[in-house]
């Protein structure tokens, strides 16, 4: 595969971008405000270009002309049923600073992702606005199940696609996979194992659904467990316990229900076992819990690349 670029926004932890490395992109930069975020993506991938900087203040005119897409993973909060829905009035949105973004460095596609609160009727304008501003582009929106791509969760989130008027013809949306995702217990059982516990075989029986949607909470809200009370119902009954996150896994004679690792939180999500997140507990588990599933990154980005590449081989043709 020959190399084609993108820019991330918004990067987080490097579910994303690990999504459009897997499909062949190489990534020009990736802009992300948290510090602990910073930290896992250059301890991860060294060679990538971190920018550590407040999304309203990054200037991507450098990047005009050398941007085949521009990818983004903006802030949930703003849409999220979980909080007051205040859309274009929050002070986290940054959908602003991302259009502008893409008009100073005018892609050939975009690609964002967002909780699936943004489909709500609420929006409907906003949506509209949005759409509206890129009106050089083909958008659509769709909501995708992570579980439909082989992640062990359901975790449904919203994907915005913009591909430049005249190419979007070679867009198809990802089709699910024919296999069935892995259970939690399937998922987890190599790590709930790995320190000897005596136990794991009859939990991995018992944790035999996938798993409800992690929630990683804000700065503001949420620390170090596995969300509200109905999601923390959810994993129970799959025997686990969503009051906090574990240091490592259970000893050979632990008795009772296991809370999650970070890497066990990581495996739910789709990250690939390598990948280390900086940071404290609290940090590390919040990168996790706000990431996008790196193989629904992946299904999505190859299509979009499949597009680009393809209008390239007809003009190479003509």
């Amino acid at each position: 595969m020959h190399a084609i670029s993108v820019l991330e926004l918004c990067a987080g932890a490097g579910g994303q971008a690990l999504g459009f490395e897997q499909a062949g992109f190489d990534h020009v930069g990736l802009v992300e405000l948290d510090s602990h975020a910073c930290k896992t993506l250059r301890f991860n991938r060294p060679e990538w270009n971190v920018i550590e900087e407040n999304l309203n203040h990054f200037d991507a005119r450098q990047f005009r002309g050398r941007v085949d897409v521009v990818a983004a993973g903006l802030p949930c909060p703003p849409f999220s049923k979980a909080g007051k829905q205040l859309g274009d009035l929050d002070e986290r949105n940054l959908f602003p600073a991302a259009l502008r973004i893409i008009d100073e460095v005018q892609p050939r596609a975009v690609v964002i992702e967002n909780v699936r609160g943004i489909l709500d009727a609420i929006f409907e304008d906003y949506r509209t606005f949005i759409s509206g501003h890129l009106s050089e582009y083909w958008t659509d929106w769709r909501l995708l199940n992570a579980s439909d791509y082989g992640v062990p969760q359901l975790r449904p989130r919203v994907n915005f696609v913009a591909i430049w008027k005249g190419l979007e013809h070679g867009f198809k949306w990802p089709i699910p996979a024919q296999k069935k995702a892995p259970t939690v217990g399937q998922s987890l059982y190599p790590l709930m194992v790995s320190n000897g516990w005596k136990g794991a075989k009859a939990w991995k029986l018992g944790a035999c659904e996938i798993a409800p949607t992690l929630v990683g909470g804000s700065k503001k809200h949420g620390g170090p467990d596995l969300g509200p009370t109905r999601a923390k119902r959810a994993w129970a009954a799959l025997g686990v316990d969503g009051m906090g996150i574990a240091n490592e896994a259970p000893n050979p004679d632990f008795v009772g229900v296991p809370r999650l690792t970070v890497k066990m939180a990581a495996k739910i999500q789709g990250f690939p076992d390598e990948w280390q997140f900086a940071g404290g507990k609290t940090a590390a588990y919040r990168q996790v819990g706000n990431a996008f599933p790196p193989p629904v990154a992946k299904a999505v980005a190859s299509e979009v690349r499949r597009c680009l590449e393809g209008e390239v081989r007809l003009q190479a043709a003509g």
